[in-house]
C-alpha cells in the first residue's frame, strides 16, 4: 500500500541528480520562473471579454489561465519534492513559495504535479514557530546529534522529535544537542512552505566539524537496525577522522535478532509503554477492561524490506509474551506480508474483537499516521476497517511514540550506553 494521496510526504524518497527549472542548476533562473509563475497567477482573465468573445469564452479562457499558472507551480513544487540537496535548494524552495502565495484560491485548488498538490503548501499541521530546529553554533566540544528521518507535519515535529531531544538535554546538560534529519524532501518542504532550516546529515556533521567538536555521540530516533540507520552509519564513518571520538547509539527497539520468536527489553518497554498509553487514550482502566469490552489495539508501523522486518514480528512475539491478546501490529507496506491492513483485520475478526482503536507504531505522527492509517480516503486503514462490516466501531488515536515519557527514557538509556 502506498500513501493513501500517492504522495508520501513523510517517507517516500525520491533520488534525484541536481534539477534546475532549466536544467543547469542556476538559481536565478529559478527565481525568475517564480516570478513568471507569479505573473501567470495574477493574469487578468477579463482580457477574454474584452478581446470580443462571448461569456463562455471568457470563462474558458480564465479556467485555461488558472490552469497554466498552477501548472507552473506544480513544475517549482516537483523541482524541491527530490532528496539530493545542492547550493540552489534554499533559492528554489523560495521560488515555490513566491510563485504560491502568488497563486488566486481557486488556482491553488488546481496544483497538481507528479508531487505537488495543494496540501504541500495548504495544509495546516501546526505552528512551526513553536519547534526548535537546533541548527545553531557554539555547540562546544562535546555534541550529541540526533538524527531522525523528519516529519513535515509541525505539531508532530514538536512533540514527538522535539520531545525525545529535551529529553536528552535534560539528562546531559553537559552536552549541546543538535539536530539533523534524513529526509531532504521534508527538509525542503518545511524550509519552502515554513522558512525553518533543518540541517540534513552531512550538514549536521559538518557544522559539527567547523565548530570544534571533539566528542561526538549519535542518537538515531529510527525504530530499528533498518536501512536508514545503515545508512547513517555509512555517513559518519565517513567522518569518525575529524572528531577525537564518535559512538552511534542503539536505535529505539535495540538488535533485532534473528528470528520472529527474539524479543528484548527495549521491545517490552516500548510494547508496555504505547499499549498502556493506547489504553488511557482510550478510555479504559486497563487492557484487560478493553478486551472485556470487545476491544482490539491495532498499532501500525511502517514496514520494510529490509531484513529488520522481522522487528514487527518480535513485537507482535513481545506483545504475546506480554499477555497483550487484543493487541495486533500491522505495517503501511505489509511488509512482513501478515501485517498487511487486510491480514490485521483478518486476524482481529478471527479473534472475536468488534471495536478497534488503531494507533501508529511510529516515532512521529506524520504523513502515515493522518492520511494512511486516519485517512478520509477509502484506502486507509479506518477507512478500510469500517467498510469491512464487520465492526460496530473504528477509532483512531494519532499520536506518535516520541510523545511518550517511556520512549524518550528508553533514548536517553540507549544515549548513556555509549556517552562519555
Amino acid at each position: 500500500m502506498v500513501g493513501t494521496k500517492g504522495k508520501w510526504y513523510d517517507h517516500k524518497v525520491v533520488v534525484s541528480n541536481p534539477v534546475s527549472l532549466d536544467g543547469n542548476g542556476d538559481a536565478a533562473n529559478a527565481d525568475a520562473a517564480a516570478g513568471e509563475a507569479a505573473e501567470e497567477a495574477s493574469s487578468n482573465a477579463g482580457e477574454a471579454d474584452a478581446a470580443g468573445k462571448t461569456e463562455s469564452d471568457a470563462a474558458a479562457g480564465a479556467s485555461a489561465e488558472d490552469q497554466k499558472a498552477a501548472d507552473a507551480v506544480a513544475a517549482l513544487i516537483d523541482a524541491i519534492y527530490v532528496q539530493q540537496w545542492t547550493e540552489d535548494t534554499e533559492e528554489k524552495c523560495a521560488a515555490a513559495r513566491k510563485a504560491w502565495d502568488a497563486l488566486t484560491d481557486a488556482q491553488k485548488a488546481l496544483v497538481e504535479g507528479e508531487f505537488a498538490d495543494p496540501d504541500y503548501f495548504g495544509k495546516d499541521t501546526g505552528d512551526a514557530s513553536l519547534d526548535d530546529p537546533r541548527n545553531g553554533d557554539e555547540i562546544g566540544e562535546k555534541e550529541l546529534l540526533v538524527v531522525s528521518f523528519g516529519t513535515s507535519f509541525n505539531d508532530s515535529r514538536a512533540k514527538d522529535i522535539g520531545g525525545i531531544e529535551e529529553a536528552l538535554q535534560e539528562a546531559y546538560p553537559d552536552w549541546s544537542v543538535r539536530r539533523a534529519f534524513s529526509s531532504q524532501i521534508i527538509i525542503n518542504h518545511v524550509l519552502a512552505r515554513d522558512g525553518v532550516k533543518i540541517d540534513n546529515v552531512e550538514q549536521a556533521l559538518e557544522r559539527a566539524a567547523q565548530n570544534g567538536v571533539r566528542q561526538l555521540v549519535v542518537q538515531p530516533t529510527h525504530l530499528m537496525h533498518g536501512a536508514e540507520y545503515d545508512e547513517l552509519s555509512q555517513k559518519v564513518d565517513s567522518v569518525r577522522d575529524r572528531f577525537e571520538s564518535v559512538e552511534i547509539a542503539e536505535p529505539l527497539l535495540g538488535q533485532v535478532g534473528a528470528d520472529a520468536a527474539q524479543v528484548n527489553a527495549d521491545k517490552e518497554k516500548v510494547a508496555s509503554a504505547v499499549t498502556q498509553t493506547a489504553v488511557e487514550k482510550a478510555g479504559y482502566d486497563s487492557l484487560e477492561a478493553a478486551g472485556s469490552d470487545g476491544t482490539a489495539f491495532v498499532l501500525m508501523g511502517h514496514g520494510t524490506s529490509h531484513t529488520a522486518k522481522v522487528t514487527y514480528s518480535q513485537m507482535q512475539t513481545q506483545m504475546e509474551k506480554l499477555g497483550y491478546g487484543n493487541v495486533f501490529i500491522g505495517t503501511v507496506e505489509g511488509e512482513p506480508e501478515d501485517t498487511s491492513c487486510e491480514a490485521v483485520i483478518e486476524k482481529v475478526k478471527a479473534a472475536g474483537y468488534k471495536k478497534v482503536v488503531l494507533r501508529p507504531l511510529m516515532v512521529v505522527a506524520g504523513d502515515h499516521a493522518n492520511n494512511d492509517m486516519a485517512g478520509e480516503d477509502e484506502d486507509s486503514w479506518v477507512s478500510m476497517f469500517r467498510a469491512d462490516g464487520a465492526f460496530e466501531k473504528v477509532d483512531t488515536q494519532v499520536e506518535g511514540l516520541g510523545a511518550i515519557d517511556a520512549v524518550q527514557q528508553l533514548y536517553v538509556e540507549h544515549t548513556g550506553e555509549v556517552i562519555r
